[in-house]
């Protein structure tokens, strides 16, 4: 996909980005949709923010975040295990 520059816009007390709509599209993204903003680096990364569910009883609030720095850590040997 192709980049797009922009113009931060003063939103209230915030400053705002737009994003095209054919990068929203390709995010699956619409009006409304909750994102989750990272710096990795110098370059911020967004993500279509993953919908929270229920856990169980006994299950801790941060187990999805931990869970997903296990499966990056451990990401090539778990992309191994797809063909096996």
């Amino acid at each position: 996909m192709a980049a797009a520059e922009r113009r931060l816009t003063q939103i209230g007390n915030s400053v705002g980005l737009t994003l095209p709509s054919d990068m929203l599209k390709a995010l699956q993204l619409i009006k409304g949709d909750e994102v989750r903003v990272e710096l990795v680096g110098n370059q911020v990364v967004i993500k279509k923010a993953p919908r929270m569910v229920s856990l169980p009883d006994g299950i801790p609030a941060d187990f999805f975040e931990v869970l997903e720095e296990e499966m990056e850590a451990h990401h090539e040997a778990l992309k191994g295990l797809v063909n096996r």
